[in-house]
């Protein structure tokens, strides 16, 4: 049962001793791939003395500039959240959060995020996120710090797969056509953006959340490739029509 395909994004990271204490926890944890989204002080000594022997992680620690760039190639992606929001959005327990990455890892780049020690993940941020996750703690301290929290995410990640291969499970591959990742959904968004304002179905100066619903909408059915180039073409070929009239 590898791990692979799953990869650890830090969104924004304030303290470099909290990417140091990541790394550790996610190479105790059997996982590799850590992504760190514009982190405010990096490369830091701090981190990489936090880090002990986990120096490998942080060698290999993909830069990006936004969440965007870190998830383009991913099909399923789960954010960390401490609390409810406007627009309510699918919740996993930690559990069933390693559940379905580790089992859409097994075919799919997949991304489990975590935000900002002072405030976590912003909502545009969490709603690029097909789940999101939120660990249970004490309700009169209920803050975690960055390090224990991906610490605890990541055990529950490594203990199903030690489960999962101690049963000898093999997970199968459940459909026909490969996921539609996160960039490919992005792009049919904004094009259908366009349409439906140019259709005047859509005010972009009142959107009265729209797209945040749209987007979730499309988060939750999970379309495959030729799903999207099906709809893409739709699109399309209706813009087509109305800039001939």
């Amino acid at each position: 049962m590898h791990l692979n395909n799953i990869r650890i994004v830090l969104v924004n990271t304030s303290h470099p001793g909290n990417i140091g204490a990541s790394a550790r926890a996610i190479k105790n944890m059997g996982i590799s791939k850590l992504y760190l989204v514009a982190p405010k002080d990096y490369p830091s000594g701090v981190a990489v003395g936090r880090a002990s022997s986990a120096l490998d992680i942080l060698d290999n620690a993909v830069l990006c500039d936004d969440l965007k760039e870190a998830i383009a190639d991913c099909s399923l992606v789960i954010g960390t959240s401490a609390r409810s929001r406007r627009i309510p959005w699918p919740m996993v327990t930690p559990d069933k959060c390693a559940e379905l990455l580790i089992e859409e890892g097994q075919q799919h780049n997949v991304a489990l995020v975590f935000g900002r020690e002072d405030r976590g993940l912003s909502n545009e941020e969490l709603q690029l996120c097909h789940y999101h996750v939120q660990i249970a703690a004490n309700p009169e301290y209920s803050s975690l710090n960055l390090g224990a929290a991906v610490m605890v995410l990541s055990h529950e990640i490594y203990k199903l797969s030690q489960h999962l291969e101690e049963e000898n499970q093999e997970v199968e591959q459940a459909w026909d056509n490969e996921l539609a990742t996160v960039a490919e959904v992005e792009t049919y968004l904004k094009n259908l953006e366009q349409l439906m304002t140019q259709i005047d179905f859509h005010d972009p100066e009142n959107p009265r959340h729209l797209m945040p619903r749209l987007r979730r909408l499309y988060n939750r059915i999970r379309p495959d490739k030729m799903e999207i180039n099906i709809l893409h073409g739709i699109v399309s070929e209706t813009q087509k029509k109305l800039n001939k009239k």
